[in-house]
């Protein structure tokens, strides 16, 4: 049996100016009280946002077919995408105004298969450094009883804008 999936997103541009006016976190903030659009990725691997602080932004989401690689797991490109969202956001919400900032480097490891099965999961991240130039930023991936499913570090680059 065929499935469909239809996906709508707006401009993801039409909050860009804004976000070098505004410091990180309210940024992230006015995107997550749909101020300004979200990034299509969110609709395209259906995670959503379900914590916004200073130093740690929480994604979440339920594993679907959709995400599924040829043998019957989650890809591990969906688990690094939730993780890299979860790691820079955490990064960009310590960030000032005029400054923003893009994945170096990145590692992940894969500890457990995910599957439609294993249920809701969400990042816990945590900024390790933040200098001027780079920031060093870790995640995991968790279930509901924290299991972990995944681990990443990540390097980001501090841009000015």
């Amino acid at each position: 049996m065929k499935r469909t999936r239809t996906i709508t997103w707006e401009d993801p541009m039409k909050g860009a100016k804004e976000a070098m006016q505004m410091d990180g976190v309210d940024y992230l903030q006015a995107m997550s009280d749909h101020k300004f659009p979200q990034p299509p990725l969110l609709y395209t691997l259906d995670f959503s946002v379900s914590l916004i602080e200073k130093g740690n932004v929480v994604f979440e989401f339920t594993p679907q077919e959709f995400h599924y690689n040829p043998i019957g797991t989650v890809h591990g490109g969906v688990i690094t995408a939730i993780l890299d969202s979860a790691m820079g956001c955490s990064v960009h919400s310590l960030l000032p105004a005029g400054k923003g900032y893009t994945t170096l480097e990145l590692k992940v490891n894969f500890l457990k298969a995910v599957t439609i099965q294993t249920g809701k999961l969400k990042t816990v991240g945590k900024v390790i450094n933040l200098g001027g130039r780079t920031a060093l930023v870790e995640a995991q991936l968790v279930d509901e009883n924290n299991s972990v499913y995944a681990h990443a570090v990540s390097t980001c680059l501090i841009l000015k804008f």
